[in-house]
């Protein structure tokens, strides 16, 4: 039987002939990013805003009367600017709600308010069914952004000193870089489109730090042992052999992953929406920086044919003179 093969072993692609357009592309994305998660802010699950959120489905109605239910939600006493969306099915409802200072470390007090929603809603609408209730307080939800921020500090922080130990300090920056590019771009993704970002979403930005490291790795390891081995070839040539070498099991990894997550991301529960959407896009964001900007880094960086080569000590010297080799 004949084995399946997506891309030719004799491929020769230029990759790094088009390196400045797509690195300045790449800084476009990184402020354009930033900028939509200064302006727009992200759209913080309970996790990370704290309060109460309801899910609930409209049984017998198609869609879900988001503004009517609102309004109802609004008018209870103590409870002030209800965020009410559609989430998954048109006739399903995420509803949020902040908790009052007073509700701090008092549950009971959460309790009630919950409660009083699912009451009040229950008598509007008698066929909406409430899916599920979750809490999280202010403080823990503060907590929760901090250790979340920290662990993606960590992860990429980590990652570069692996490398940096692994090859050379250069290859480290550009793994940074590339992982800084592939965060920052995920997080400008769902600031634009206020897609939940929950404690799910940090998972799936960890997975996308894994995979693009792995790929960036794979890449790395093809160009030091073609630095090695073809001393006088010019860097971007060097690049683009080592790109093209392993194209293809970079493609087939990224369609096998891309195989997994198209079914959960078209037919999977709602819950795990943004999840499989984080890492779909990570996918596409990981391989594209990995080639685009962790390789050419390493031209701007002075990357050199003699960077893994050993250098000769004043000691080496002199044993050569002894042993009349020089």
């Amino acid at each position: 039987m004949k084995l399946l093969k997506l891309v030719p072993q004799d491929t020769n692609i230029r990759f790094l002939k088009l390196r400045v357009p797509f690195f300045i592309l790449s800084i476009v994305l990184i402020v354009g990013s930033w900028a939509a998660v200064l302006t727009q802010g992200l759209n913080y699950g309970v996790d990370f805003a704290g309060g109460q959120e309801i899910r609930a489905t409209f049984t017998q109605t198609a869609e879900a009367p988001v503004v009517e239910l609102r309004q109802v939600i609004g008018d209870i006493e103590n409870i002030e600017d209800p965020i009410v969306q559609r989430f998954g099915e048109p006739n399903e409802v995420s509803i949020r709600v902040k908790l009052p200072p007073e509700a701090e470390g008092n549950p009971e007090f959460a309790n009630a308010m919950t409660n009083a929603i699912v009451t009040e809603i229950q008598q509007s609408y008698p066929d909406i069914r409430i899916d599920g209730v979750d809490s999280v307080s202010g403080k823990v939800s503060g907590e929760f952004r901090n250790d979340a921020a920290l662990a993606l500090i960590a992860a990429m922080v980590m990652v570069a000193l692996y490398i940096w130990l692994r090859f050379e300090w250069q290859f480290g920056v550009g793994a940074l870089f590339a992982l800084f590019h592939d965060v920052s771009v995920t997080l400008g993704l769902f600031a634009l489109t206020q897609l939940e970002f929950s404690l799910q979403i940090i998972a799936a930005i960890l997975a996308i730090i894994g995979y693009s490291l792995n790929d960036t790795i794979v890449v790395y390891d093809r160009i030091r042992e073609n630095l090695k081995k073809y001393r006088k070839m010019p860097l971007p040539e060097l690049l683009d052999l080592s790109v093209n070498e392993t194209l293809a099991r970079t493609v087939m990894t990224s369609l096998t992953l891309l195989v997994a997550l198209l079914p959960l991301l078209f037919f999977g529960p709602a819950s795990l929406f943004g999840l499989v959407a984080a890492i779909t896009a990570g996918l596409f964001i990981g391989t594209y920086s990995s080639v685009y900007l962790a390789a050419p880094l390493l031209i701007w960086m002075g990357v050199t044919s003699d960077s893994f080569v050993p250098k000769e000590t004043e000691a080496d010297l002199q044993e050569k003179k002894v042993l009349g080799q020089v």
